[in-house]
């Protein structure tokens, strides 16, 4: 069964359900912090904390999601029989897809 692409794009699109709190959290200190800093976004004004208090919040979350998400997809790399290639970019993508819907899907 999970020779077929299907099988890790179905399992990375499960993933990318809880996924989708690493990912705001890494966009809001990027947006906040980095992307601020060079004028390319407006950072939020309510937020003085600094960045120390965020990256101890962000880095645990980030860490358990990329080891859960490494963890489940390096057992089926083996069982598939797409190229490593293609097998890991899908795998990236594929998490994406419900924060993606969810930004189209705002109001």
């Amino acid at each position: 069964m999970a020779k077929y692409w299907w099988t890790p794009f179905l399992v990375n699109v499960l993933l990318g359900i809880p996924g989708v709190v690493p990912f705001w959290l890494v966009w809001y200190l990027m947006v906040n912090w980095p992307l601020a800093e060079l004028g390319w976004t407006v950072r939020e004004p309510t937020e003085n904390d600094g960045m120390a208090l965020w990256l101890v919040i962000v880095v645990p979350v980030v860490a358990v999601f990329t080891m859960i998400w490494w963890l489940v997809n390096a057992p089926l790399r083996r069982r598939t029989s797409l190229t490593p290639h293609t097998f890991w970019l899908l795998c990236g993508l594929a998490p994406l897809l419900p924060t993606a819907a969810l930004i189209a899907n705002s109001p």
